[in-house]
């Protein structure tokens, strides 16, 4: 219906070029729209919290993009104000709508893989543009917060827990300031999650799961492409040269646009299976816990 930006001229040419009806000089003037029922947060990380609250207080459901705050304590006056209003607060981790970790999960919980005991996980760009909002201290960026908190959430997903205690290394850039590469460890009660994250390394990703009789292979886990099908590879653990694999494979989709479907079915009353925003805290609190560990050089309790 409407997209704002703080330059008029700018947001009516993105309205113009993707046919958006109505275009805003300001993020006030999109919330004081009364036909708008619900708000997309795309800004950097140290405005999602004061932008989703001031549009839940103006009446709107909010999609707010990851990680829902710069910390735990940030992220629990939004939970307050999505209480205090009773309006739709999402955290969006579009993975969660992918075909491909709704089928993991499922393997998972019909112990495909016996009992889970490990998840591993890389995520890693090279961006070093310092006008980036990534390499901004201030505007929470970091690679923590951008992408070392995918394999944070979806290791608390599929174990279904908890982590106990975690522990962190953290490489912060010279010039920026930002930590460029995160190493974390996270203890469950039922196994073990280990990770790494990097801004100034090689494009890549891979996420892995592990259990007693088995193991899953995601082989593009965060971030799929939308123009050909993905691939989830099932090892039975048989030998080592793939003897009992076997892959599933997904037609090529947006998870983004799915993500949006859900958001937009909640706020019509419709569907379910939606994650409330107190797991967005408890996310927080892990990421909180990481940063301490870093300081401390211990393990730290979330």
């Amino acid at each position: 219906m409407a997209i704002a930006s703080r330059d008029a001229g700018r947001a009516a040419e993105v309205a113009r070029s993707f046919g958006i009806p109505r275009s805003y000089g300001s993020y006030d003037a999109l919330l004081a729209d009364p036909d708008i029922e619900a708000i997309y947060n795309p800004l950097p990380n140290h405005l999602h919290v004061p932008w989703s609250i001031r549009a839940v207080e103006a009446g709107k459901h909010v999609l707010c993009e990851k990680p829902i705050a710069m910390n735990a304590a940030e992220a629990r006056l939004l939970l307050a104000a999505r209480r205090r209003t009773g309006l739709i607060v999402v955290e969006a981790f579009m993975v969660r709508s992918h075909p491909q970790w709704l089928h993991v999960r499922d393997l998972v919980r019909a112990g495909r893989i016996g009992d889970l005991g490990l998840i591993t996980g890389h995520f890693s760009y090279s961006r070093r543009d310092p006008t980036d909002v990534r390499n901004r201290v201030d505007y929470g960026g970091g690679v923590l917060l951008d992408i070392g908190c995918y394999p944070i959430m979806l290791s608390r997903w599929l174990f279904a827990a908890e982590p106990t205690e975690v522990v962190a290394l953290i490489d912060r850039d010279p010039e920026f300031g930002i930590d460029r590469l995160t190493s974390g460890l996270l203890r469950f009660p039922t196994g073990q999650a280990a990770f790494t994250s990097a801004g100034h390394l090689a494009l890549h990703q891979s996420l892995q799961l592990y259990g007693t009789t088995g193991r899953i292979q995601v082989e593009i886990p965060f971030n799929p492409p939308s123009d050909r099908p993905s691939r989830v590879i099932v090892d039975d653990g048989r030998d080592l040269t793939g003897g009992g694999r076997s892959i599933a494979e997904f037609p090529a989709v947006d998870q983004f646009a799915l993500q949006c479907d859900r958001f937009a079915d909640a706020v019509r009353g419709h569907g379910n299976g939606l994650i409330g925003l107190d797991d967005g805290v408890a996310n927080m609190a892990v990421i909180d816990a990481l940063f301490r560990s870093s300081e401390s050089r211990r393990v730290e309790v979330p």
